[in-house]
């Protein structure tokens, strides 16, 4: 067909839709159709561009790194033509772009195309970028093909990166050039560079592996003693790490290295292990680039419980056997098991001392770990006579807020100041003021307050009042204390569902500890709270939780994403787990249902 007449039957088959929703099948290429449903659907203006701007970028991360290469060359390959290439990340927001031509840099400037802004299909539509996340594969968009009426003087092909091990979309890569300019060869362009970069993305994730092993290495060979390294999927141990600790000891210091890892300052700690040893951790963090590969770590056994030490021989003399996990059902406050994790009862210990010495405690961690919470059990617990009173930081900035914290009280009294992060300089003001006067007074006043760990660094005004606190304790994420994570949800269960007796499923089980709940505790009460809707009485199954509980993908979800996830999620629980059945029911193609699946990092089912 004739350039000329395929641009006037994709715009009236464009305009057809948009004035009265007509079906735009042969006019439009299948993929390019079903961009403009969801668009429709998802409420995207046509004449202004809502492309959102964020600050927030990793603009030296692993993706950025290999493919900066890859398009160096690919700009200079086609240096004498007018075009843009740009790098996106996982969350559709461009990282950087290069241009060829003056010309069509200024244009797409002016469409808000430039680092930081963020082309999500929901947001603007049809386009390379965010059509590229929505359907999986490259995409080739030219004219008016795009939804979006300002995009119109484009073409753009997108093709995704994927990490090589886990399949996950790391970003995408676009070109883009003037509608007139456009090539059916950009795609087949794109897709090459695109495959490229993965390639990059493997061998580095190899040479981080290989820095971490080398690692490993040198330093078994210095030592007589157990050495452990964690770093991504990798989990290296010596022989004397594997004689020393049973696999439920490993898993914890596993998981303790792995938070370790995410922090600053040297990997030295001390932890004590469920069996009620204690080791002690000294190592090093792999540092490659700028990325951390891992962490590395001679393991001393300080402390052996004599009970820990008969289990461990009578382990290693019974024979193995394997039992089924027994669903998780309620206890009495008397039987109520004990957290199992380090970092948890570092936390518990630390607040306790805090509080036995009347010190002015900042308690931080991750919105959801559960800081305000355990802070009022644990005080409870030391001084049952005592009472509490929580002071909001919206509370605190308000004009009308009083002065009864000022007040003499006769009884012990824990003063908690919630999210003081959230300040506003006055607010900071009224705090400081407050926090002086106890001091001052003679009142059995203990304090406490809480705050994000990701405003810790920050210069938010909360800070000027940190003066007056003299002991600081770190609450950890849920996913850094998996092992508790049963006990978690059994205490949910009995919160969610008062007196009646409730149940999880070992099936169900699994899900909720494959999950990594960055929303944490609060999540998770979340997802036990709609699976109770959904199951009034009786054992809480897979099919129960939320669709979000059976991905393992690390990547925020856009809202029709996140749609179709629960749609497929349903579909595989209808069929028992069976792909063929799950994909007839969905209306699509086997394949790419296992590319979704991968996609949102389904693996429950």
């Amino acid at each position: 067909m004739d350039p000329t007449d395929q641009r006037r039957r994709t715009a009236n088959a464009r305009a057809d839709f948009l004035s009265a929703g007509a079906s735009v099948s042969g006019a439009v290429p299948e993929i390019v159709a079903a961009s403009w449903q969801r668009s429709l659907q998802a409420g995207v203006d046509t004449d202004e561009v809502r492309a959102q701007y964020f600050q927030d970028l990793d603009t030296s991360s692993r993706l950025v790194r290999s493919a900066q290469p890859i398009i160096d060359r690919l700009s200079g390959e086609a240096a004498d033509i007018p075009l843009s290439i740009a790098l996106t990340d996982s969350k559709a927001r461009v990282l950087s772009r290069l241009d060829t031509s003056s010309a069509v840099g200024a244009r797409l400037d002016g469409i808000s195309f430039a680092s930081g802004f963020q082309y999500a299909e929901g947001n603007v539509g049809t386009n390379g970028v965010g059509t590229v996340f929505e359907a999986g594969q490259p995409v080739h968009v030219v004219g008016a093909q795009h939804f979006h009426e300002r995009l119109q003087p484009f073409a753009c092909a997108g093709a995704p990166i994927r990490d090589p091990l886990t399949g996950h979309i790391e970003g995408v890569l676009d070109i883009s050039c003037l509608a007139e300019d456009s090539n059916p060869l950009m795609r087949s362009l794109v897709r090459t560079a695109a495959q490229n970069i993965e390639r990059s993305l493997l061998l580095d994730r190899s040479v981080l592996q290989q820095a971490l092993f080398e690692t490993f290495v040198k330093t078994d060979s210095r030592t007589r003693g157990a050495v452990l390294a964690v770093g991504g999927s990798v989990v290296m141990g010596n022989s004397v790490a594997q004689a020393l600790f049973d696999p439920a000891e490993q898993r914890t210091i596993q998981e303790h290295l792995r938070y370790l890892g995410t922090r600053k300052g040297h990997v030295v700690d001390e932890i004590e292990l469920p069996t009620g040893n204690v080791v002690r951790l000294h190592g090093t963090r792999v540092i490659v680039g700028d990325t951390v590969a891992g962490v590395v770590v001679e393991v001393v056994l300080r402390h052996e419980e004599p009970a820990a030490s008969a289990r461990r021989r009578s382990v290693e003399a019974a024979p193995v056997t394997s039992v089924d996990r027994p669903a998780v059902r309620h206890r009495s406050a008397a039987t109520r098991p004990v957290s199992q994790s380090p970092l948890w009862k570092r936390a518990c210990a630390e607040i306790l001392a805090a509080l036995a010495q009347h010190q002015a405690l900042l308690v931080v961690g991750e919105t959801g770990a559960g800081k305000f919470s355990l802070v009022v059990d644990l005080y409870k617990r030391a001084t049952p006579a005592g009472r509490s009173r929580l002071v909001d930081a919206a509370e605190l900035g308000k004009d009308s807020f009083g002065s009864e914290p000022l007040e003499a009280v006769s009884e012990p009294t824990l003063w908690i100041f919630r999210n003081i992060d959230g300040l506003s300089s006055d607010g900071t003001k009224r705090l400081n003021a407050i926090l002086l006067a106890v001091a001052d007074g003679e009142s059995p006043a203990y304090i406490a307050a809480t705050l994000s760990d990701a405003n810790v660094d920050s210069e938010l005004p909360f800070r000027a009042a940190l003066v007056h606190f003299e002991h600081s304790v770190t609450v950890p994420p849920l996913r850094h204390r998996t092992e508790d994570i049963p006990m978690v949800v059994a205490q949910v269960l009995r919160k969610l569902s008062a007196l009646r007796e409730r149940r999880v499923s070992p099936a169900a089980m699994r899900v909720i500890c494959g999950y990594s709940w960055p929303g944490n505790i609060r999540q998770l009460e979340e997802a036990l709270r709609a699976a109770l809707g959904k199951r009034p009485v009786g054992e809480i199954r897979p099919e129960d939780l939320p669709g979000y509980c059976h991905q393992s993908a690390r990547r925020q979800l856009t809202g029709l994403e996140a749609i179709e996830r629960d749609a497929i999620v349903r579909a595989l629980h209808d069929a028992d787990g069976n792909r063929v059945q799950a994909a007839a029911a969905l209306g699509i193609a086997r394949s790419s249902l296992y590319r979704k699946l991968r996609t949102f990092g389904i693996e429950t089912i």
